[in-house]
């Protein structure tokens, strides 16, 4: 359930990090799809986890998520797709015609299944496809500190819904995270990510230094 143009883009994006070694894990899988993609992009070597319901989406909060979720999540609307309910079997047809060889597909409620879960090595791409709120966050605050240095985490739903764009500003806003400062990116003026990066990709008092040598150069 994600248009051919973005399910490109996300693929795109998660190539320039192939180099991180590391297992790849997605939070609201469907039928699998996006994780098969990149099974089959980041090769077959990688162990790969896929965590849903398979039940659909969790009631939403109107006061996390808004009007527009609770509104949209109502059975009368028929183009919710069943509340995103998939079948577990349509994931692993996908993985398997992926040629995967180690994926496992966890069933339940992220709340339930995240906090045991232990990855058998570093995280090198989180994609979170979780919607709501209480979803995102849970996933943030149990696999952020499993992720690799300068790994990927792909947010599909930051501009579509209230309360994962609340979710995700709340987390990468706090004070700490294990000593890392987020900044939130945009791929292809569609795409919402960041990296856990140890250390920032340019060093301000660098470029401040060099600034003020030039200004002094020049003045004499």
């Amino acid at each position: 359930m994600i248009p051919k143009f973005r399910y490109v883009s996300n693929l795109e994006l998660a190539s320039r990090y192939r180099g991180i070694p590391g297992c790849v894990v997605e939070c609201g899988v469907w039928r699998g799809g996006m994780s098969a993609g990149l099974a089959e992009l980041m090769g077959h070597e990688r162990d790969y986890f896929l965590f849903d319901s398979f039940e659909g989406l969790p009631p939403a909060s109107e006061e996390l998520d808004g009007n527009l979720a609770a509104a949209w999540q109502r059975p009368e609307n028929l183009l919710n797709f069943r509340n995103c309910t998939a079948s577990m079997n349509d994931a692993d047809e996908a993985m398997r015609m992926s040629g995967a060889r180690r994926y496992k597909l966890v069933k339940g409620w992220f709340k339930d299944t995240l906090p045991g879960f232990t990855p058998p090595n570093k995280i090198a791409i989180l994609r979170l496809d979780g919607d709501w709120y209480e979803s995102t966050m849970v996933c943030l605050d149990h696999l952020f500190p499993h992720l690799a240095d300068n790994a990927l985490v792909i947010v599909d739903d930051y501009y579509a819904w209230e309360g994962c764009t609340r979710a995700v500003n709340e987390f990468v806003s706090r004070s700490r995270n294990q000593g890392v400062v987020l900044r939130l990116k945009q791929f292809d003026n569609d795409v919402c990510y960041f990296e856990r990066r140890t250390f920032p990709e340019w060093t301000p008092e660098v470029e401040l230094s060099r600034d003020l040598q030039e200004a002094r150069s020049g003045a004499r």
